[in-house]
């Protein structure tokens, strides 16, 4: 993994475990649902920022490697790629 990317998404998904353990507080104190829910969709965003420094990774590493060699690596990269952009589709994200 890319040293930045990584320091990067290891400080997105400590905030991230931050931002669960207050839903769980807010759950157990019985806090009023629309501020539980705005938290969530706040998880939700800093969700989908963790997922684009992974995509970024991934391409900068993984896909590149990948296309470079060409052939059935080149296109085992694209059906990844296209999975991943069909799982997020589907997920209404």
């Amino acid at each position: 993994m890319i040293d930045d990317i990584k320091k990067r998404a290891l400080h997105r998904a400590r905030i991230l475990e931050g931002q669960l353990r207050g839903v769980e507080k807010m759950i157990e104190d019985e806090a009023y649902c629309v501020d539980i829910i705005t938290q969530t969709l706040a998880i939700q965003k800093s969700l989908g920022s963790l997922n684009k420094l992974l995509v970024e990774n991934h391409l900068r590493t993984h896909v590149s490697h990948m296309f470079d060699e060409g052939g059935e690596m080149r296109e085992k990269a694209v059906d990844e790629l296209l999975a991943v952009f069909e799982l997020q589709q589907n997920r209404g994200a």
